[in-house]
């Protein structure tokens, strides 16, 4: 039989084969520089974030701190710092800070010199401004304190303090008294407390020439000069604040007597409420 097939060579195994194509290969996009444009994106954001955010912080810190000056009448360049909780450019849309405190240490309110914290919550931007509450703290040290007693008789116009320091829980001062001509060095232990607006100092314990006495021994020995010693002092502070301020407390913590005060938060808006009080 003739196989009647035309015989085809065989490739060669040394020929190496190609494959075509009709076109160009499809170039494969990138994703990087969309990760990067995405991350720039975003950093430029937050930086205007932040810088909104630092220069309204800033914005309302000078204006809470010029209302404070221009209130109280303090010196223009009084330090004076304050705080704000929280983000200040989401309160300032919803028109409302939520927590803000303002501190200066020696604030001068007539003869009464003090460190002074006010401590305000919920306060709304409208006009006029309101705030939900607020309180306040002055805090004195010994020197403040006896400056304080000097200068007001506070009900006790006989005993002259020589020297006064300040260990929790109370006051010590020290003064003499003068029996035959002759001094005797008193130390008085005060206790402090607020009543009815005033701060009243009630002696704990008296120690004459170094010897604690009680109060019947000081009346059997010293008659009506024990009355003046434990008399104590009761000194009205009305005089140095503004009526819109009401001392609820008194205690010596640690080194300094610290006088706790409840706002009344329609003193930034109503002018009486910011006038100084008065003394009966």
């Amino acid at each position: 039989m003739t196989d009647t097939q035309p015989t085809q060579p065989l490739p060669d195994p040394a020929a190496q084969w190609v494959l075509s194509s009709s076109g160009e290969p499809r170039r494969r996009r990138r994703a990087w520089p969309w990760i990067v444009a995405i991350v720039v994106i975003a950093v430029l954001a937050a930086a205007a974030w932040f810088a909104g955010e630092w220069i309204a912080r800033d914005l309302v810190s000078k204006t809470i701190r010029q209302q404070v000056i221009t209130s109280l009448a303090l010196p223009a360049d009084q330090p004076i710092d304050v705080t704000i909780e929280g983000a200040v450019l989401p309160q300032l849309i919803g028109g409302r800070l939520d927590d803000v405190t303002v501190a200066s240490d020696d604030v001068s309110l007539g003869q009464l010199t003090g460190d002074v914290s006010v401590h305000a919550q919920g306060i709304g931007l409208g006009d006029p401004p309101t705030a939900r509450a607020a309180t306040a703290t002055v805090s004195l040290d010994a020197a403040q304190v006896q400056a304080l007693l000097t200068s007001t008789a506070g009900g006790n116009t006989t005993i002259s303090i020589d020297s006064l320091a300040l260990a929790e829980p109370n006051v010590t001062a020290g003064t003499s008294l003068s029996v035959l001509g002759l001094p005797l060095p008193v130390a008085l232990s005060l206790t402090p407390s607020a009543a009815e607006g005033q701060l009243v100092l009630t002696p704990a314990s008296v120690q004459v020439a170094g010897a604690e006495l009680s109060a019947a021994d000081l009346r059997s020995r010293f008659g009506g000069v024990a009355d003046t010693l434990l008399g104590g002092w009761n000194i009205c502070v009305a005089k140095y604040l503004p009526v819109g301020l009401t001392l609820t407390s008194v205690a010596v913590q640690g080194d300094m007597l610290v006088a706790g005060l409840n706002v009344d938060p329609a003193i930034a808006t109503d002018p009486a409420l910011s006038a100084k009080g008065t003394c009966a």
